[in-house]
């Protein structure tokens, strides 16, 4: 059978999200009330991929789940958003990702309790880098190092840019950024690289390592970036924000369709800030997505 072409192969997390929504974190050993909760797909790599289905990109998924019931919401949710889900591997008798998070609306934070995939990570022989090299972007997290090693290798091989959502410094990480064109760490991932807090100077030691664009986000401060020896500094969009979940990864899938698009680097991290914003007014990492009529009365397509 011949698979359709595809824009984006993305690697990396997916999971089941419960989100509830609470006035205040609570202190340890109490009770707190909450009022909505929405239960959804999650994971950097496979919400950034719905977002980018949504907008009219033709999208491939490669991570693993497990053998329970959490696994067949993640591949329904995935398929049902238009993402091809066959790279999706699922371990028997083991369990898929899951987190519990607390919103807190009036401040816009949320604080998130995750366990991650029980089962082994995908080896770099499990995916089908056939499908990295006929697409145009890679998108990955680095969770699965040695698989994403491998993609972004290959990748980096045929000429495809690699767009990195750098979470958290986890081992391989800087090995990643070797291979990637764009690496866009969170605030902790700068904060932990240099044991403080300076992501100017994350961007510069980040950028020593050859991607073309670095940069990190500052949530409700925006996002700085290094772009081809060219300082970006832009506040983030303001909107009274409800959830923050996801809204990295919608900031990251907005790269990788400005890059699709052809745009300069400038606009492409603007309209990640844009969209990651619009997404915090909505419970949930994916409820909030900007839809592509939005995304063209505002002109940006123009």
């Amino acid at each position: 059978m011949t698979r359709k072409p595809i824009d984006v192969f993305g690697l990396g997390q997916c999971c089941i999200d419960y989100i509830a929504r609470a006035e205040h974190y609570p202190p340890a050993d109490a009770k707190c009330e909450f009022t909505e909760m929405v239960v959804q797909g999650g994971g950097p790599v496979a919400t950034a991929l719905v977002a980018l289905s949504r907008w009219g990109v033709t999208c491939a998924f490669a991570g693993v789940a497990g053998e329970d019931r959490f696994g067949v919401m993640i591949h329904k949710t995935l398929v049902q958003e238009g993402v091809d889900a066959d790279g999706l591997i699922i371990r028997k008798k083991h369990m898929s990702q899951f987190a519990f998070i607390a919103a807190e609306p009036g401040v816009g934070r949320r604080t998130a309790f995750w366990r991650r995939p029980t089962g082994p990570p995908p080896r770099a022989d499990e995916i089908d880098l056939s499908r990295v090299r006929g697409a145009k972007v890679l998108h990955t997290d680095g969770l699965f190092i040695e698989a994403s090693l491998a993609a972004a290798r290959e990748a980096k091989k045929a000429g495809i840019a690699v767009v990195v959502d750098a979470g958290s410094l986890r081992e391989g990480m800087l090995d990643l950024a070797l291979e990637s064109d764009y690496f866009i760490a969170s605030e902790k991932f700068a904060r932990e690289l240099l044991g403080k807090n300076d992501p100017l100077e994350a961007c510069r030691k980040m950028a020593e390592l050859g991607p073309r664009v670095v940069g990190v986000t500052l949530g409700a401060k925006g996002y700085v970036a290094l772009a081809n020896g060219k300082w970006i500094d832009k506040p983030a969009y303001e909107v009274d924000a409800i959830d923050t979940t996801g809204c990295g990864d919608i900031f990251h899938a907005g790269v990788s369709y400005g890059v699709l698009r052809g745009w300069d680097i400038e606009k492409s991290l603007d309209f990640g800030a844009w969209a990651a914003a619009r997404t915090s007014t909505r419970l949930g990492g994916r409820e909030g997505i900007p839809t592509k009529d939005e995304i063209a009365r505002e002109g940006w397509d123009r």
